[in-house]
């Protein structure tokens, strides 16, 4: 029978390739696809694996062993530095290639070159946002490292070892889909990453929304309902803790005017309620009596995952964790001595600012009571099957003019004046991040933590730390512009050099606690201090909601263990619906409702406040928040024509608790004068309606997991790829943020001590190949919460029985 499934599929296939061997415009050339030598069916590999692999490889100094575990993460062993970050390109490539080369392209816009013009608008806002002049800059400064260009070009040298010797039938699956071939691996690309990173955890911005609204309502709105601190906080860095240094001069604010053209201008905004959470328990608060770490950094769930997971040995170093497949190190992770985490600070390190021109040649621009030279830089943009498109891209002193506009008058200049918007951004800086990291994996103690960080720009981080001495600590970190209060909350006048970056925070300054005595750091992206720092970070950050909870859970938390760490990160009790739904229940008359909307009422009185995948409450909470949420702003904030920024969900806890009667929560569209108890009735009608519409009567189809789906999908949103819908619990506001496609991109828990031991999981696998078995192995463990323990290997001879295979690589 196997036999002749084998001949009809054989068959079956040589038929196609004789109907389909032309390719027909836009389609891939599907013949190729399926070409039972050089095709898809290539990329199908065996769970059974070769106990031995023996490869020569041009470049290499020294023998090089790399132990395979049941997972195929790899354990490599080399004996110098050059030989390890060389070996690190090589697995990776062979593991994830593509994914490497379209998150390089992603970044560089250059999608259109593969995909067509259906790319093109992404490639150009690219360009735009000045990726590539941010990536040379980077690229030059630590290619003049005498350590890190030894690293990045060994690493890069190992990545294009795997290239070289492919042939058309080893390539990953996407490039026959794709119809295109990889192309060499080169420096720049690793910087390339970093800048992606960087743009997904701090290229957002609502300024310009922000500009909108004030224009809309002026001032005394915007101090009302988007204040410089929340309502409620619980800061990384406690509350009350005393700087020790001597801040520098803080600059006088700008009394320059607000820029005018964002009317039309929508840009890439920031998405409030997703985050990551990291912490650090003091040994004595854990069992063991040595510290325990925690962390998991939330981000776009894909397959592959964002992370690959490695081990890193040689003399110098002995580091497991998890890097980014296209940048050498680890990023995540511990070694013998000292662990560290990462979470999003959140900082505003990215400024708009109007510029105006002197007329429509945009060569000159109005800057300190002069004319300036506008420079000019050519983006060449290929387009696969058409011919390039050239944009010509303005920069100022403030960096490039993303947006420009057409002559226009304003209220202040009645002549035609030609404006434009300009990006001031950490990210173009010249920069030394990669040493950061390379530093990090070699720490032994909380001194070498701290000089490891001096090295970072961007995206800046909450940086996590515990060591086998029983120091624990948490640095909000990065490379801060020195600014004045606000300076950057609305667009900026880009004439006047009062409103320019006035400088650095020295890193020394930045906001750090050491061994409070609390007993336990945490970051989960809310406020970095209380209001006594010195310093503006930024006016806006997460909500306080998963540090509050995290800091509850650990205060309380005695003879802590993994397993503690590892329940607490999966944890979904909502401190929102803590906060707000007594007040949203005393709103509602239960003798008001029919009996499905009073059944729906008596579930979620009833509710432990959790968001379990299997809870009815949560989704009547959720749902009912959303419509309360939307009722009291969405009238008087939403705009179709117009970018507008609405208050935040604590804006709205503290109007709905402190501020019942307050006038924003009437609907000046209809004739009668709600309160907030009107709107939140009126919510939960409306959501419960919708419910039963959409799912029947209360009961089973009501549970969380069901109303809220979740999928990992493939990275390129390749349907069959991705994971599947799944059940989930969680919400944007609890530790366990499930919620979009977003999530817990890696768990990782260690406990610290003589013998160090990790846990982690990924949601997938190693492998980036949707034929193999290792693509996916892991998801299971990740979704039911759990960890494996990290094999941490002291050298490739250990006796290790998590062993699968080994690849030596000799010279």
């Amino acid at each position: 029978m196997k036999v002749f499934k084998a001949i009809v599929a054989v068959v079956l296939t040589v038929a196609l390739i004789l109907v389909l061997e032309v390719k027909l415009p836009g389609i891939p050339p599907i013949a190729v696809f399926l070409n039972p030598a050089t095709g898809f069916w290539q990329n199908a590999e065996s769970k059974h694996i070769s106990p031995t692999e023996n490869l020569k490889l041009p470049g290499l100094i020294d023998e090089v062993i790399i132990k395979f575990d049941t997972h195929m993460i790899p354990h490599i062993f080399a004996q110098n530095d050059h030989d390890l970050y060389y070996a690190q390109g090589f697995v990776t490539a062979r593991a994830r290639l593509w994914e490497m080369d379209i998150q390089t392209r992603s970044a560089a816009g250059r999608l259109a070159e593969i995909v067509g013009p259906a790319a093109l608008e992404n490639d150009r806002y690219q360009r735009r946002m000045g990726m590539v002049y941010g990536a040379e800059n980077s690229i030059r400064r630590m290619m003049q490292d005498p350590v890190m260009s030894k690293v990045i070009q060994a690493y890069t040298d190992g990545i294009n070892a795997y290239i070289h010797q492919l042939s058309v039938r080893d390539y990953p699956i996407e490039f026959k889909l794709l119809d295109y071939k990889p192309e060499d691996w080169k420096p720049i690309n690793c910087a390339f990453l970093l800048k992606l990173m960087s743009e997904t955890l701090a290229g957002g911005s609502n300024q310009f929304a922000m500009t909108n609204t004030l224009k809309r309502f002026g001032p005394a709105v915007m101090n009302d309902l988007f204040p410089d601190y929340p309502f409620r906080e619980d800061p990384i860095i406690p509350a009350g803790t005393k700087w020790n240094f001597k801040p520098l001069p803080i600059p006088k604010p700008s009394a320059s005017f607000i820029a005018q053209m964002t009317d039309t201008i929508k840009t890439k905004a920031k998405v409030e309620g997703i985050g990551s959470n990291n912490w650090a328990v003091s040994g004595s608060k854990t069992a063991s009596g040595y510290p325990i770490l925690a962390n998991d950094p939330h981000l776009d769930l894909t397959f592959p995952s964002i992370w690959y997971q490695v081990q890193l040995c040689s003399p110098d170093v002995n580091v497991n964790g998890v890097s980014l497949p296209g940048s050498p190190n680890v990023i995540i992770g511990y070694n013998q001595k000292a662990s560290w985490g990462l979470t999003n600070v959140g900082a505003d390190v990215l400024d708009w600012y109007q510029i105006k021109f002197k007329d429509n040649t945009k060569q000159e621009y109005w800057y300190n009571n002069r004319w300036n030279k506008v420079n000019r830089r050519v983006e060449v943009i290929n387009i696969r099957g058409e011919q390039p498109e050239y944009d010509t891209i303005l920069y100022t002193h403030h960096g490039p003019v993303v947006y420009e506009s057409a002559a226009k008058k304003t209220a202040k200049s009645p002549k035609n004046i030609p404006v434009g918007d300009a990006l001031r951004w950490i990210a173009h800086d010249e920069s030394d991040d990669i040493m950061c990291f390379y530093l990090l994996n070699r720490a032994k103690n909380y001194s070498d933590y701290r000089e490891a960080l001096t090295y970072l720009t961007a995206p800046a981080q909450n940086f996590v730390f515990a060591d086998a001495d029983n120091d624990i600590g948490i640095i909000p970190n990065g490379k801060f512009p020195l600014k004045f209060k606000d300076q950057g909350k609305y667009i900026l006048d880009g004439s006047d050099p009062a409103n320019d970056w006035h400088g650095f925070i020295p890193y020394e300054q930045n906001p750090t606690v050491k061994n409070p005595p609390r007993g336990f750091v945490n970051s989960a992206n809310q406020s970095s201090t209380d209001p006594s720092y010195p310093y503006y970070i930024n006016w806006q950050f997460e909500a306080y909601e998963r540090g509050k909870r995290i800091n509850d859970r650990l205060a309380v938390m005695k003879n802590a263990t993994v397993d503690s760490m590892r329940i607490l990160q999966t944890d979904t009790y909502s401190i929102r619906a803590q906060n707000v739904l007594p007040a949203m229940l005393g709103y509602v008359d239960p003798t008001k409702l029919d009996d499905q909307q009073e059944q729906a009422y008596q579930i979620v009185k009833k509710w432990d406040k959790y968001f379990a995948a299997n809870s009815v409450g949560a989704t009547i909470f959720n749902a009912w928040w959303i419509k309360l949420y939307g009722m009291t702003w969405n009238n008087k904030f939403k705009d179709k024509n117009l970018l507008m920024q609405l208050p935040s969900a604590d804006r709205t806890v503290q109007l709905l608790t402190k501020e019942p009667n307050s006038k924003w929560f009437d609907n000046v569209k209809t004739p009668i004068h709600e309160t907030g108890a009107d709107i939140v009735y009126k919510a939960f009608t409306a959501a419960v309606d919708e419910l039963i519409r959409k799912h029947g009567k209360p009961g089973e189809a009501w549970e969380l997991g069901h109303i809220k789906p979740m999928e990992v999908a493939h990275v390129a949103k390749l349907d069959g790829f991705g994971s599947g819908n799944f059940v989930s619990g969680g919400s944007g506001s609890t530790i366990d943020a499930l919620v979009d496609g977003h999530g817990p991109s890696w768990r990782m828990v260690v406990q610290l001590g003589p013998k160090v031991k990790g846990y982690g999981i990924i949601p997938g696998g190693e492998s980036g190949n949707p034929g193999s078995y290792y693509y996916n192995d892991m998801f299971q463990t990740w979704k039911d919460g759990k960890l494996d323990e990290m094999l941490f290997m002291a050298a490739p001879t250990d006796d290790a029985k998590q062993i699968k295979t080994t690849l030596t690589l000799t010279k």
